[in-house]
């Protein structure tokens, strides 16, 4: 702990036993968050953080400049209920988006729920947002403290009354309106016990019925799994309202989940569940349906996925009809249109959108035109809707919100944001760099034009390698920052990912997640072997399982990096499984209680990884305090113990963001200082002397 006077972290004595191995875990006790020694260890830390941050001189100038480059307006993709379009807009530097509807997708929006007005010493922020079929209501969420639970209110659209439905304890995010809108479908587990809100199981959730005007005690069950606490099911109406929608996600599996459907034509003692796909090892994603016909994508025997058409008297996969066959792309999306007749599918070709539309027999009709490489998504709608939007970015391409017209096949602007900053000054481009076993990796580079390949390019490198994520160009002003101050921004697109499918994500999963951080590696010694950085100028950056890959690649390679940001990360890979979701992530990780998954765990955890007498580069770990998905104890134990073991003088800091959650700030200005703070610290510690100073 050469350098620096860290606040003192003693060692307990706790050691576990994992099928015959002794593991020490001394610093369990700062999983406690709450206790006093763990509040006093965190405002020492913060303290020291504090004033390692204040003495940067580009802090202030960084701040001020975000500030600007964020300040625009700002819309969400639009949508239509009842006649109107609703949508979210932010004027600039608002704290939070506005909630809002308007007669036209143009038009100027009137206010719905401004979470700007709530009142600030609560923290609170909008979770969610549902309106009822025929635009009368909204449902919204509401959440403390940036924490997963929420609280649903509804509110009068054409009166902007309050009603008094309050629905406690939710994490799902989503409601649904039931057929004569008098009510929604909402999911949820059983309350926490008081003072484990933030780190208990959550397990057990089940969909029930609220009707407007009645307590939530009287709220109807409509489906449970007794006795699969890993089941989460939600519920929605097809769009004919002729069924109910049932879909189970298999917390136990990868990704893999169950339909299931009442048919809401009968008398409600006539309805029984009914299963349409189940139990088959795969995931399916409801698309829309024709009468008795269900489209539905799915990767069952088909990894990069396909679009299948069941009839309800035949569900059995022998008698599905193919509408669009699997390919080389994998399939990410899929949108039933145009009075059904429409199909519109997305694809990913090299981590880059590609969309196009098919006819509901299979026949291709258009591919949409995009306006360079990069992001597509939205294309959503009622089955019954002529029009659709979308939005496109990429890096140097801000958020374009599209207006598509079936009628026309044409494409038109809806809203385009206007940016402080001459985005012609930079370039991007895709490049392919090889992994240790011949793998083609893509990455993503952006950077000034005219740049010196001279290895002495301050060089940020994100990554995240995970959960089937699909990492795609996307425009941040925050990059803009980074690029203005001559650094170059690196995006790797590697193995644990979806950006190739179901194949490319399995090529990251449990043992096999060495290969992620090779990838990463590889895509490090390119940037250095093509002259746009080196080590000292090297700095990496992932959120997230994204942290988790960067508290790996640290321990592996130390010697590689000049600096470090790993943020809200799973650093224990031995107790990950015991808080909030953390078991759900075992199919993706590997199980701890399972000797021969313990076994590369306990190789690739970075919390028991950290080497003592090793020069480690500066890293920056951040976390919050109510982080209720990935416990910030995680980020607690593996800073006191890198900490502990740093034999260099870099800087090894954390910061505990107060009144936070996974998501990071609940307010837009706080998380900007924070993401200025990032760039003021990699600024301070990349490069030589000179340009140490950050400024």
């Amino acid at each position: 702990m050469a350098g620096y006077d860290y606040p003192p972290a003693p060692l307990c004595d706790q050691v576990d036993d994992f099928f015959g191995t002794p593991v020490p875990d001394p610093y369990r006790w700062l999983e406690d968050v709450d206790s006093p020694e763990t509040l006093e260890w965190i405002a020492a830390q913060n303290a020291l953080t504090e004033s390692f941050l204040a003495a940067i001189p580009a802090r202030d100038s960084l701040r001020a400049r975000i500030r600007e480059l964020f300040d625009y307006e700002s819309f969400t993709i639009p949508f239509r209920r009842g006649g109107r379009y609703f949508f979210s807009v932010n004027s600039g530097l608002q704290e939070h988006y506005v909630f809002c509807t308007s007669d036209s997708p143009e038009g100027e929006p009137r206010v719905l729920i401004d979470p700007n007005l709530f009142p600030p010493e609560e923290n609170l922020s909008l979770a969610g947002t549902s309106v009822s079929n025929d635009g009368r209501h909204v449902a919204w969420g509401l959440s403390r403290s940036g924490s997963d639970w929420s609280d649903w209110y509804v509110t009068d659209i054409e009166t902007g009354e309050l009603l008094g439905d309050t629905v406690r304890w939710t994490k799902a995010g989503w409601v649904a309106w039931n057929a004569d809108d008098t009510g929604f479908y909402y999911s949820a587990p059983r309350p926490p016990a008081p003072g484990e809100e933030y780190t208990a199981v959550t397990e057990a959730e089940r969909v029930f019925l609220h009707i407007l005007g009645t307590s939530q005690e009287d709220d109807s069950l409509v489906y449970e799994c007794p006795g699969r606490p890993e089941l989460f099911p939600s519920a929605f109406l097809t769009d004919d309202e002729n069924y109910l929608i049932i879909d189970v996600f298999d917390g136990s599996t990868l990704d893999h989940n169950f339909l299931y459907y009442n048919d809401m034509t009968l008398p409600p003692s006539e309805r029984t569940t009914e299963e349409l796909v189940g139990r088959l090892g795969a995931t399916y994603s409801f698309v829309g349906n024709v009468g008795a016909v269900f489209y539905v994508r799915t990767n069952l025997g088909a990894p990069n996925g396909r679009l299948v058409a069941i009839e309800l008297e035949h569900p059995d996969p022998e008698c599905w009809r193919e509408v669009v066959p699997e390919r080389d792309e994998p399939l990410e999306g899929v949108s039933l249109l145009n009075g059904s007749g429409t199909l519109v599918l997305e694809y990913s070709k090299d981590a880059c959108s590609r969309v196009e539309l098919w006819s509901t027999d299979g026949a291709f009709e258009r591919e949409l035109e995009l306006p360079c490489p990069g992001s597509a998504w939205g294309f959503g709608g009622r089955q019954d809707d002529t029009e659709t939007f979308y939005q496109f970015t990429s890096f140097l391409y801000p958020e374009v919100i599209y207006r598509y017209d079936f009628s026309t096949g044409a494409s038109e602007e809806v809203r385009r944001p206007e940016i402080d900053a001459d985005l012609s000054a930079y370039e991007s481009r895709q490049v392919f760099c090889e992994s240790c076993d011949g793998t083609r990796v893509p990455m993503f580079l952006v950077y000034p034009r005219g740049i010196e390949l001279d290895g002495g390019n301050r060089t940020l490198m994100t990554g995240y390698g995970g959960f089937g994520i699909s990492m795609s160009p996307y425009f941040d002003p925050s990059i803009i920052l980074w690029l203005e101050r001559g650094g170059v921004f690196a995006m790797p697109c590697i193995r644990g990912g979806g950006e190739y499918g179901e194949a490319w994500h399995l090529a990251g999963v449990g043992a096999c997640r060495e290969n992620t951080y090779d990838d990463f590696a590889s895509a490090a010694e390119f940037l250095i072997a093509q002259g746009f950085t080196s080590t000292p100028f090297l700095g990496i950056e992932g959120a997230s399982n994204g942290g988790t890959l960067i508290g790996a690649c640290l321990n592996r390679r130390p010697d590689l990096y000049g600096a470090a940001v790993p943020q809200m990360s799973v650093m224990d890979l031995l107790r990950f499984h015991l808080f909030t979701y953390g078991w759900s992530w075992v199919p993706e990780y590997g199980d701890p209680d399972d000797p021969d998954q313990f076994a590369f765990l306990y190789r690739l955890s970075p919390y028991h990884n950290i080497m003592e007498g090793v020069e480690y580069p500066a890293v920056l770990v951040t976390t919050a305090d109510h982080d209720d998905r990935v416990v910030p104890g995680h980020s607690f134990k593996y800073t006191a113990r890198l900490q502990a073991s740093q034999a260099g003088d870099a800087p090894v800091l954390i910061a505990i963001y107060p009144e936070s959650g996974h998501g990071g700030a609940v307010g837009l200005t706080e998380a900007l200082d924070r993401s200025a703070d990032i760039y003021a610290f990699l600024l301070a510690v990349l490069g030589d002397d000179r340009e140490a100073s950050g400024d």
